[in-house]
């Protein structure tokens, strides 16, 4: 039988389509929503199946603007889901922060999800959903830092998220208590929760599984996570939860209470001569983004507003009401290195007596500085504990104790090297982001070692190991101990070790009362 050179061509190419993910069909890379389809593309060289920016609510712009998220419009077609939504408007913050969308604005509840190439629908794959740190006044999903490039070659799939930010994300005042029967604020939250609730009903077509779901986060995205756990109305649309250097317990980012985060709001429309939130409601973006500016209200934390929080974090989880899922949380060794800076054994000393008074003595006894070399890395330490190393603690204690549920501790201690946003060698706050993601080429200036790729794929197995099955152990990876009576922890670092912890001490007097820094 004689085959034309059009059938060969045509065979030639289907067996190409089949094998190589790069030639994926296009009906592969449209997905069915509850809203429409959307249609995708394919990143990392045909490995991984990237949709971005898919609306998982409806644009909180006008009327909606301080109000709860709601449902996102139904579409018609295929929508393309080939580049990155707006984030969520914020000005500059950190110039460690770059971006990869058109640029922001508060039409910015946009959410990415990235599979692996050979993802089917229905498939079951674990879930990963991203919370992105800074401080709840900056960041967004479009960083390059946590791009999907390659955690889902782990066998997983990613969702990454914006959410409301500064003012437009959690100012409170009794105007809009009123409205809101009681409660405001907090819309940065809603919008996770409204996240979830997407990942819920949509994800299996994606080829995730949404009874095995993880959220995880850094910074505020950590004290994020945190929250959702006590949150009730977040029971049950996840399963596991990963922190990252941040919790809502007592230290940078407490939470507010009601009626002082309402006042905090009030005064700050007095002060702009606004008698209502009627008035301030039809304001420019750039206008109410300046005034907070000015009036240093942008970084408005998350309050207690007795209906998505009916108290303090940390009392829901002393009295067990959190959700009980597996925990992997933990810090990096320098956090806040900014209190070393020129520091001496002479001055270290006076800032124990200036700062701890009668209990200076016990001070410089978990927090040396017999010589400056020492003051100096005492002076990191206690500030990192101060700054956020603590209140991750104190979360983690808390539900082990609590949370009926595995508990499992790091430390990241591998300093890198100096780079265009983080000069000196730290292992500094925000550091362990791209060793999580695999994305350690998208620092700036940054030169890349061997170990930090090898500790990369390391914590990148841990993480999906731990989101697939609550447990971050798996074949040829060191042993990570749960972290148990023994407070047995592991030590991210060239080589990694674990063992049992060794600065409980420090913690312990910590909780006896911390001077602000």
């Amino acid at each position: 039988m004689r085959i034309g050179i059009g059938s060969v061509c045509a065979l030639a190419i289907a067996v190409l389509a089949a094998g190589l993910p790069g030639s994926l069909s296009a009906d592969s890379l449209t997905v069915t929503t509850e809203q429409g389809k959307v249609r995708g593309k394919t990143i990392n060289n045909g490995r991984v199946k990237a949709f971005l920016g898919i609306p998982y609510a409806a644009p909180p712009v006008g009327d909606l603007r301080w109000k709860p998220p709601q449902p996102p419009v139904k579409w018609k077609g295929d929508r393309d889901a080939t580049q990155f939504g707006a984030r969520c408007a914020q000005g500059h913050v950190y110039d460690d922060m770059t971006f990869l969308d058109a640029g922001e604005s508060e039409d910015c509840l946009f959410l990415n999800v990235y599979t692996p190439a050979d993802a089917k629908p229905k498939g079951k794959l674990a879930v990963m959903l991203w919370i992105h740190g800074g401080g709840y006044i900056a960041g967004a999903s479009s960083e390059p830092r946590h791009g999907g490039d390659f955690l889902p070659l782990k066998d997983v799939v990613l969702v990454t998220i914006n959410y409301r930010l500064g003012a437009f994300g959690f100012l409170a005042t009794s105007d809009l208590a009123k409205e809101a029967d009681g409660a405001a604020g907090n819309y940065g939250l809603l919008d996770m929760l409204s996240a979830l609730l997407w990942v819920n009903a949509n994800i299996a077509n994606f080829g995730g599984n949404p009874e095995n779901v993880t959220i995880f986060g850094e910074s505020a995205g950590s004290f994020a996570v945190s929250t959702m756990m006590a949150a009730f109305h977040a029971r049950g649309l996840f399963h596991k939860a990963i922190g990252q250097s941040g919790s809502a317990f007592p230290g940078a980012l407490s939470l507010a209470r009601q009626q002082s985060a309402q006042d905090r709001g009030d005064a700050w429309l007095s002060s702009l001569g606004v008698a209502s939130i009627q008035v301030l409601r039809p304001w420019s973006t750039d206008k109410i983004l300046e005034a907070a500016k000015n009036r240093r209200v942008s970084g408005i934390p998350p309050y207690v507003d007795m209906k998505l929080l009916i108290e303090p974090v940390e009392s829901t989880f002393a009295n067990g009401g959190q959700s009980h899922v597996p925990l992997l949380a933990g810090w990096n060794r320098d956090e806040n290195p900014a209190l070393s800076v020129g520091m001496t054994t002479k001055k270290w000393k006076a800032y124990a007596e200036e700062h701890f008074t009668t209990r200076a003595a016990e001070f410089l006894k978990l927090y040396p500085g017999d010589t400056d070399e020492q003051a100096v890395r005492s002076a990191i330490d206690y500030g990192s504990d101060s700054f956020i190393a603590f209140s991750t603690w104190s979360w983690i204690e808390a539900h082990r104790a609590s949370g009926e549920s595995p508990v499992y501790r790091y430390h990241f201690e591998l300093p890198a090297l100096p780079s265009t946003h983080h000069q000196g060698t730290f292992a500094f706050h925000s550091d362990d982001i791209e060793y999580v993601f695999g994305t350690l080429d998208t620092r700036p200036g940054q030169t890349i070692r061997p170990e930090d790729r090898r500790l990369s794929e390391l914590m990148m197995s841990y993480w999906t190991n731990f989101a697939k099955t609550g447990d971050p152990n798996g074949k040829g990876l060191p042993v990570w101990p749960k972290y148990g009576k023994d407070d047995s922890l592991i030590h991210l670092d060239t080589n990694v070790t674990s063992g049992p912890d060794t600065l409980r001490p420090r913690y312990e007097f910590l909780m006896k009362g911390m001077p602000p820094l």
